[in-house]
């Protein structure tokens, strides 16, 4: 083989091998791809219900009649795993003191460690437009002069500033695509400005339908449930009875909720059971229903007996929306 072949051979395997060379380079830049794109942190999530009861904890606050809420709830990401937020949400209802809506401010955040998300914050309870009402036995005027009595058969007060706050811890874990699990945490040092601590811990469980269920229509489902204990102190002086003069221990209670919802789009229909084991005299006092006429409910902190039915059984049908800026207004 001459000189000159020899540098031919030498020269095609050179070639040879830069080739290999930047076809094993190929693949890694291939899965490089194009740089991701930029992470925007803000999102706004906004809804709204209606539903032909608002209950809270088991009793109502509507006075089972019909309620509307609508909720706004900027968010902050400051990674994918954790979350700021602030917020306001108003509900209509019926109050004991004639207050017409239950204006909520909040803010928190949520941490998630993968499966496991928790959620902790400050939630404030305000109800404009309340008036004192006062119907205790002997005529004690402890509402402001000029203010409306309510002398009702049930001879219950209640202030004219119910507004109060809590602070909460929540944690739900994701076991699978299909259930999770739940426990909540609240506290605040005075319950519907009652003076009275309240502490109300619960758990709960969701099941969500197999997809096969539904086809291919877009409609999910779940099964949900929740049981919880409300503990309570004892109130400042403004509610009282003769046992009690200088306020009373209202009455701790266990309440629960089982129901269903169904899913399609941003819509939810939920449709749910919900009870306490709360005596209607406990409840009146409570409560102080301004419409508590069951004859026969004599407790320690109603001596006068009569009952409401506002923490008892019922039915809750609520249609509800909920959106996110990011996901639904793109």
């Amino acid at each position: 083989m001459g000189f000159s072949m020899k540098k031919m051979i030498l020269a095609a395997a050179m070639l040879a091998t830069a080739a290999s060379a930047f076809a094993a380079d190929m693949p890694l830049k291939a899965v490089k791809g194009p740089p991701p794109a930029s992470f925007d942190p803000w999102d706004i999530a906004f809804g709204g219900a209606v539903m032909n009861d608002y209950v809270f904890r088991g009793i109502t606050q509507s006075n089972h009649n019909p309620s509307v809420a609508a909720y706004f709830e900027p968010r902050y990401n400051l990674t994918k795993d954790l979350q700021f937020y602030i917020g306001t949400s108003v509900e209509s209802i019926s109050f004991a003191n004639r207050a017409a809506a239950e204006v909520d401010v909040y803010g928190g955040v949520r941490p998630t460690f993968g499966a496991l998300a928790l959620d902790l914050g400050l939630w404030g309870y305000l109800y404009p437009g309340g008036q004192c009402q006062e119907g205790f036995p002997g005529g004690v005027a402890v509402c402001p002069p000029g203010s409306p009595l309510a002398l009702g058969p049930d001879f219950t007060q209640i202030k004219k500033d119910l507004s109060f706050f809590e602070g909460y811890a929540k944690v739900n874990w994701t076991i699978n695509d299909t259930f999770a699990v739940g426990a909540n945490e609240f506290y605040t040092p005075s319950f519907l400005n009652s003076e009275a601590w309240g502490d109300y811990a619960s758990i709960a469980a969701r099941a969500a339908a197999p997809t096969k269920w539904f086809g291919s229509s877009g409609i999910g489902g779940y099964l949900s449930g929740e049981f919880g204990r409300q503990w309570f102190g004892t109130t400042d002086a403004f509610y009282r009875v003769t046992a009690a003069p200088v306020g009373i221990p209202y009455p701790s209670y266990n309440t629960w909720n089982i129901g269903v919802g169904f899913t399609y789009k941003v819509f939810t229909l939920d449709l749910r059971y919900s009870d306490t084991n709360l005596s209607k005299g406990n409840c009146a006092a409570l409560t102080s229903a301004f419409d508590a006429n069951i004859p026969g409910n004599v407790t320690a902190i109603n001596p006068n007996g009569f009952g409401s039915n506002w923490c008892g059984a019922v039915g809750i049908v609520k249609l509800s929306a909920d959106l996110t800026a990011m996901t639904n207004l793109k």
